[in-house]
């Protein structure tokens, strides 16, 4: 009997500490901040971004677009809309922030690295996965992809 209480005991003392570690993530309002702090001047848009990268394969600074998706994990990346092409994928310097549900639709502004690189049909299919897409699309990727891909260090919701 004690030893099922000890354990009960010990299981609530666990899960309260999880709940507590649990950081509240702001709603995306225009003037909110994730990460670093930034302000949005002297931003490009994405398609400068890509005429910077036709280029040269790496570009630091900061990038505005339109949120189209957002991982519904727990918000750990977020992708920009392209004109006629698959959105940008945007993830956080060492998993330190993570995007509520509510900021697609939003226009930020990101500051960081945006590379071109090859993406593994393993990472492109747990994006997949993240962003809730179905067992039938998820199987339909089977090559790896060339694309442009950022890690930021802050994100700023302009509108």
């Amino acid at each position: 009997m004690k030893k099922i209480i000890l354990f009960f005991a010990l299981a609530i003392t666990i899960n309260t500490q999880l709940h507590a570690q649990k950081k509240e993530i702001p709603s995306a309002k225009p003037g909110v901040k994730y990460g670093k702090e930034i302000q949005a001047n002297k931003a490009i848009s994405v398609v400068k971004l890509e005429k910077e990268l036709s280029n040269k394969n790496t570009f630091t600074g900061k990038i505005e677009g339109k949120v189209v998706e957002v991982c519904k994990k727990k918000g750990c990346f977020m992708t920009l809309a392209r004109d006629g092409e698959e959105p940008i994928m945007v993830r956080f310097k060492d998993y330190g922030f993570f995007m509520p549900a509510d900021i697609i639709g939003k226009t930020v502004v990101v500051e960081g690295v945006a590379k071109k690189k090859e993406t593994s049909v393993a990472t492109l299919q747990h994006a997949a996965k993240d962003l809730g897409k179905s067992q039938a699309e998820i199987n339909q990727i089977t090559q790896p992809k060339n694309d442009i891909n950022i890690v930021a260090d802050g994100v700023l919701v302009v509108r």
